[in-house]
């Protein structure tokens, strides 16, 4: 009878990814460059915050954009319209950003001049969870819309987060949306998150997200120095 051979391609494909991330943080290290990754669902926010992100602090750091869709442009324009680059990574159906795709981004930009690359990955809360970018943390948005259980039906993403941003908050007088059940769901996932309320519709909370932001970069910055 004839051997069959297993070949574990997931584990593979994650090791060799989780190599060239390191890869990647190497190369961010002598540039002294803070890298974040954001995912959240389709129409979770993500461009929102980060258009919000850019307004707050482009006048104190110097910010580019890697913009992953499927099929579309129409993110990465809006960020340009800021006045930010923005490489635009086209998916062709990939419901991910790995650290190939965020290798091949990173090489179009001009690292010795910026100080910030923010990551809007895929809309998608199962993919993307599972590939390390080369990012320095990970952050994530939960819009109230959505509901309060994804943490019990999603809960990888919500454990590989470092921040967790629940955005629409305005919604929360017509939505049917648990705030303490939530929080204690993204808890008991992950006891170190930092969770914070807000809308990029009026704006509340974007301050402490700024802060948040503002405060881990220049804490990677001044431990590379």
């Amino acid at each position: 009878m004839a051997d069959i051979r297993l070949i574990e391609i997931k584990e593979d494909i994650l090791s060799d990814n989780k190599n060239l991330a390191d890869e990647i943080r190497d190369m961010l290290r002598v540039h002294n460059v803070f890298m974040l990754n954001l995912m959240a669902s389709p129409g979770g926010g993500k461009t929102s915050l980060i258009v919000n992100t850019i307004r707050r602090m482009k006048d104190t750091c110097r910010i580019g954009v890697i913009e992953g869709d499927i099929d579309s442009m129409v993110d990465a324009e809006k960020v340009v319209q800021e006045g930010i680059p923005a490489v635009q990574l086209k998916t062709g159906g990939f419901c991910h950003l790995d650290a190939t795709m965020i290798k091949m981004a990173l090489d179009e930009m001009d690292l010795k001049n910026l100080d910030l690359v923010i990551i809007e990955n895929i809309g998608n809360l199962v993919c993307p969870a599972e590939f390390d970018t080369g990012a320095h943390k990970n952050a994530m948005i939960l819009s109230v819309p959505e509901g309060d259980d994804k943490p019990l039906k999603y809960p990888l993403i919500f454990s590989v987060c470092d921040i967790l941003v629940v955005n629409k908050i305005d919604y929360l007088g017509v939505a049917d949306f648990d705030m303490s059940a939530m929080k204690e769901r993204v808890i008991t996932l992950n006891p170190g998150i930092t969770i914070i309320e807000a809308s990029c519709k009026t704006g509340e909370g974007i301050e402490k997200w700024t802060h948040w932001l503002a405060d881990e970069m220049n804490a990677y910055q001044r431990a590379v120095t």
